[in-house]
């Protein structure tokens, strides 16, 4: 038998109100107006943020509008198993000694020492590919080939060795200047209609080089300007259209152009790829954060669209036990992506020496499911949700109501989201600490 939480009285009035309002009111047919919100909804995110294609968007608005519910919840559960089932494959390509390890480990959020790790700073021996599964979201691989000038492969049996048509797209990586190598590699990947980056590392390796050798005549922008220019020439020279040069720094991942080379690599992508790698990039700046709640709330609201499309008048019911493990698996899910999980959180603690409890107080996801002798989870669970109605509202549309459950989630992505920042705040404040 399910235990049932029923909302509070003061709530049940509210929502009484709101559904008698629009009992007497004349709007248009329930499933147009339904259509139109769900179109209206997706218009609020760009193109290149959107995890479902406008085809998936129109099909549902359509299928709404002609009462043709079963279609449309159909349309939407199948964009949702597209987006959980299909993989993402990343090439990432440059000579030993390029940072080809450390952009992976990067992307992946490992650390160098950690289980798992891409191994750094060892000479290439290998001509074979080798695959790092993301930790969290297993369906991005990233796929470390040997540098093309490390082997005795031309362009296009490198590819071939290599099984180019596995990958999505390919990042080429140098340390120093892109070699004529490197340049015919791309050109191989361009005339098979596959895209690629160009990634020049340990900029601020460079930066600390001018600064210390050249104290007095030392230009930052002028150091990465010149840096650019000589990757320009060096594809000038090899006949090359300049293609877009992204300066980056595997220790500062938030300076130089690496936010902008995540924002390309997301935009690019099909509209099916982009959920999981941009749930899978590391937290470098409070906009990476910021585009992740964004990806989150899009499905959140997907979900709640095909659970609960068919209730013109929800219940009034609350949760039941299998709502509240639901809850909880969302939480520990959206901890996880966002970097907040136990984990990580102890894995921080150990590096700054602290206790994880000091670590945890900084935050307030981690006491969400832990109950206390001034309140029971199920209390807090219906303040939290009294807290998000009554801020934002609880219908949808004026006839047309998701579950509490919805609400309940993006209640924690909103806690997770504010979770993350602050120790983004925090992992920078300490990372300046130690630079001084």
């Amino acid at each position: 038998m399910h235990t049932l939480f029923v909302l509070p009285s003061f709530f049940q009035c509210l929502y009484l109100l709101e559904i008698m309002g629009q009992l007497f009111s004349s709007p248009k047919s329930e499933h147009e107006d339904l259509a139109s919100t769900f179109t209206e909804y997706f218009k609020k995110f760009k193109t290149g943020n959107k995890i479902i294609s406008q085809d998936i968007i129109t099909l549902v608005e359509l299928s709404m509008a002609k009462g043709n519910i079963q279609e449309a919840n159909s349309a939407i559960r199948n964009a949702l198993k597209e987006i959980d089932s299909t993989p993402l494959n990343v090439a990432v390509t440059g000579e030993s000694g390029s940072g080809k390890s450390s952009f992976i480990n990067t992307l992946r959020g490992v650390r160098p020492d950690e289980k798992g790790a891409a191994q750094t700073g060892v000479v290439e021996t290998t001509m074979e590919r080798h695959p790092y599964k993301h930790p969290n979201m297993p369906n991005v691989v990233f796929w470390d080939l040997p540098g093309i000038g490390s082997t005795k492969f031309p362009p296009n049996t490198y590819l071939e060795k290599m099984k180019f048509y596995e990958y999505d797209f390919f990042i080429i990586i140098s340390a120093t200047r892109f070699k004529k190598n490197d340049i015919d590699l791309a050109k191989a990947i361009s005339m098979m209609k596959k895209e690629f980056y160009f990634v020049r590392t340990k900029v601020d390796s460079d930066i600390s080089n001018e600064a210390d050798g050249k104290p007095q005549t030392f230009d930052r922008e002028k150091v990465l300007q010149d840096i650019r220019l000589n990757c320009v020439n060096t594809f000038r020279e090899n006949g090359i259209a300049e293609p877009p040069i992204f300066l980056v720094s595997n220790k500062n991942v938030c300076d130089f152009d690496f936010p902008v080379l995540m924002d390309k690599l997301i935009s690019d992508l099909p509209v099916y790829k982009r959920h999981n790698f941009m749930l899978s990039l590391p937290n470098i700046t409070e906009s990476a954060i910021e585009k992740k709640r964004q990806f989150l709330k899009q499905r959140i609201w997907l979900e709640g669209f095909a659970a609960d499309v068919m209730n013109i008048i929800p219940t009034l019911t609350f949760l039941l036990d299998s709502d509240l493990e639901t809850l909880k698996k969302s939480m520990k899910f959206y901890r996880t992506v966002f970097g907040v999980d136990e984990a990580s959180l102890q894995s921080l603690a150990r590096a700054w020496k602290i206790p994880v409890d000091q670590v945890e107080a900084m935050m307030k996801s981690p006491a969400v499911f832990k109950p206390t002798d001034e309140e029971t989870i199920q209390e807090r669970l219906s303040r939290y949700a009294q807290e998000f109605c009554l801020a934002n509202g609880f219908l949808v549309t004026k006839n047309h109501s998701l579950r509490v459950i919805f609400y309940l989630k993006y209640y924690f992505l909103d806690m997770v989201t504010e979770d993350a920042k602050t120790l983004l705040k925090e992992i920078c404040l300490r990372n300046k600490l130690l630079s001084n």
